[in-house]
């Protein structure tokens, strides 16, 4: 296992290296579905069954957008709508650097796509109170649920102040109760 300072260092290399296609630019002008549902958990099915090749998963993600019909993979040609349970990703990983108002937290999903948190970039939980579901944006209004484990690591670096809890990355702080 990567020292964590090995580990941010290795997610940031790949930060670097990965380039997606310009999907916001595509107006394609055959439009369709197609049965793939992402569901609640980031688990991929094409007519109900599990899409088991992980490198189709991550070649289609760098497809996906978020349009006002819904979610689509889209190419320069066509547009297909298919369903998305929650949101399309998962945290799966996360590595930090630096601490309290300096920290840097890199996240990584399970497409690879790696992303530091951020003005652009933010965290937050929805029903914090009861049944917490942490969210980080990715890119063009997609996100990622941040895995249990990955929340739990989180939530142990947060600074506790009275009933807040908040965390930075990045000169931004985020705050998950309040």
């Amino acid at each position: 296992m990567p020292e964590l300072g090995e580990l941010f260092d290795e997610l940031v290399q790949e930060k670097r290296s990965n380039k997606l296609p310009p999907v916001e630019d595509w107006k394609p002008s055959r439009t369709g579905k197609i049965d793939i549902v992402i569901d609640a958990w980031g688990d991929w099915y094409h007519e109900g069954d599990p899409i088991k090749r992980q490198e189709i998963i991550n070649l289609f993600s760098t497809i996906m957008r978020k349009d006002e019909d819904g979610y689509c993979l889209v190419t320069p040609s066509e547009k297909l709508l298919i369903k998305v349970e929650d949101v399309p990703f998962v945290v799966v990983e996360m590595a930090t650097r630096g601490e309290n108002t300096d920290r840097q937290l890199v996240f990584r999903t399970n497409v690879n796509e790696v992303v530091t948190a951020n003005d652009s970039h933010r965290l937050w939980v929805t029903n914090a109170e009861k049944d917490p579901r942490p969210y980080l944006h990715i890119r063009s209004g997609l996100n990622a649920l941040l895995s249990r484990p990955v929340y739990y690591q989180l939530m142990d670096l947060c600074i506790w102040d009275n009933d807040n809890c908040y965390i930075y990355s990045a000169d931004t702080r985020f705050d998950f109760l309040s």
